[in-house]
């Protein structure tokens, strides 16, 4: 601990030497600004995380922390005569990093909705119950849905359309919805996990640069045993009961005009998003907003078809859950403040060989995640950018990914729900199963560990 403590001391001085020689972001980790910016963070995050207690939502706090923080350490660069400019670069660098997630979830959210709004799940959800399946069943079912729609969808998104199908399923028995909610929100940061948009914090990697797409695909053999192993325990705990249903009392959904096509373009503008980072260097949300559009036309031809009430995409988009897009502004800010100001580079050296290193580091941060929010670790780790080659991108893309299913608000698939199952799926109910997901989490790593470091596949 000494050791470790010595070695952030002497970084600190470095990075404040050598920013004063060369004209770089000066390191103000030990100034007043940088004490009150991190006693801001923590407190703020304490909110957040608090969010059932204090009856706040958790977009009030961040949006405020992230604000400012920023705010604060451009008033300090101001009263010390520093370079302003550099508060407005690295401004002006975040907005365009928040972008990025902000317009592709915006995106991603409008699909969703419209997608409720034509009964394209209310048709699921009978088409599953009316076939007679216990609550084990599915518990797997909808399960294994998250898992391979996540890669596609995203996880929030993923956890978002089947927390919906499970609450229209059963809406009081919390022996199947807690652990029902558990294994969406797992299975969906699984799957989110070997998809370079299946997650938020694959996206934020895929984007920087640090994995081509068909590397992350390399990470599906981790992502899934890991799941196999959690789910397998956590259905012993979901009773094997058929629920009560009743044909002649329940009406069978139909899927409004139309319904077939939006999915099918929500498909294709994934596809655009893919298209638009690989093959043509625009950023992904590029495809997504292009997708977005070609809903917007075929909205307007189904208005001229079946009246203005059929379907209407701006009803979809006052429907989407903005408070989650605040909340990821605010995160992310609040993580760039961290970077700015010097805390991050500190951090960082952790992964130095000396100290833990990049494997126990990423391993660790998968524990980080679930306490923090997987999103601004892997920022942090973003931003920092320690010197790691593609395997261990891979496993902190894994670590961070999976690692945020172990507490209830550690991933966006874990908010989200605890937002659609509100006093059912709390922090209280997951923590109570949170062990059996610490097991899948290192069979994922060991999986990895086999997969990368003994036999050398996907380098």
């Amino acid at each position: 601990m000494v050791k470790l403590l010595m070695t952030l001391l002497a970084s600190t001085v470095s990075l404040f030497a050598s920013s004063a020689s060369t004209g770089a972001i000066p390191d103000i980790t030990m100034t007043w600004v940088g004490f009150a910016c991190l006693f801001i963070f923590v407190i703020g995050y304490y909110f957040v995380a608090a969010e059932e207690k204090y009856e706040i939502d958790k977009a009030k706090p961040a949006l405020f922390i992230g604000t400012f923080m920023f705010m604060l350490v451009a008033v300090y660069y101001s009263l010390n005569g520093l370079d302003m400019g550099l508060v407005h670069t690295q401004a002006q660098h975040l907005i365009l990093e928040i972008a990025e997630i902000f317009f592709f979830l915006f995106v991603a959210m409008t699909y969703i909705e419209s997608l409720i709004h034509m009964s394209v799940f209310d048709a699921l959800k009978y088409k599953l119950i009316s076939r007679g399946y216990t609550y084990r069943k599915l518990f797997w079912v909808t399960g294994i849905l998250a898992f391979f729609i996540s890669p596609i969808a995203d996880n929030l998104t993923t956890a978002l359309i089947l927390s919906t199908v499970l609450i229209t399923i059963e809406k009081t028995r919390k022996d199947f919805l807690v652990p029902g909610a558990i294994n969406i929100v797992v299975s969906a940061n699984a799957g989110g996990a070997w998809s370079p948009f299946g997650d938020i914090t694959t996206l934020m990697a895929w984007t920087a640069g640090k994995g081509a797409f068909t590397d992350f695909l390399f990470l599906f053999p981790a992502s899934i045993l890991g799941y196999l192993v959690t789910a397998f325990i956590l259905s012993r705990f979901v009773p094997d009961e058929v629920p009560a249903f009743d044909a002649s009392k329940e009406v069978k959904p139909v899927m409004a005009e139309g319904a077939k096509v939006v999915m099918f373009l929500g498909v294709f503008t994934i596809f655009c998003a893919v298209m638009s980072h690989q093959v043509l260097h625009l950023p992904a949300m590029w495809g997504m907003m292009f997708g977005l559009s070609l809903l917007k036309i075929y909205s307007y031809g189904l208005k001229r078809k079946y009246g203005v009430d059929h379907f209407n995409i701006f009803h979809s988009m006052a429907k989407i859950e903005n408070n989650t897009l605040m909340f990821f502004f605010g995160i992310l800010a609040a993580v760039g403040a961290l970077y700015f100001i010097g805390w991050l580079g500190l951090a960082a050296v952790v992964y130095n060989p000396d100290v833990l290193g990049p494997t126990w580091s990423n391993i660790g941060v998968g524990f980080l995640s679930a306490i923090v929010d997987n999103v601004p670790v892997m920022s942090a780790v973003l931003k920092a950018n320690p010197t790691m080659g593609l395997d261990q991108w891979m496993l902190v893309t894994l670590t961070a990914g999976v690692g945020g299913s172990m507490i209830s608000f550690g991933s966006a698939a874990g908010v989200g729900v605890m937002g659609k199952l509100h006093g059912i799926y709390t922090f209280g109910a997951h923590m109570k199963y949170a062990w059996i997901i610490v097991i899948g989490y290192f069979v994922s790593i060991a999986v990895w560990y086999v997969q990368y470091q003994m036999l050398g596949i996907g380098h």
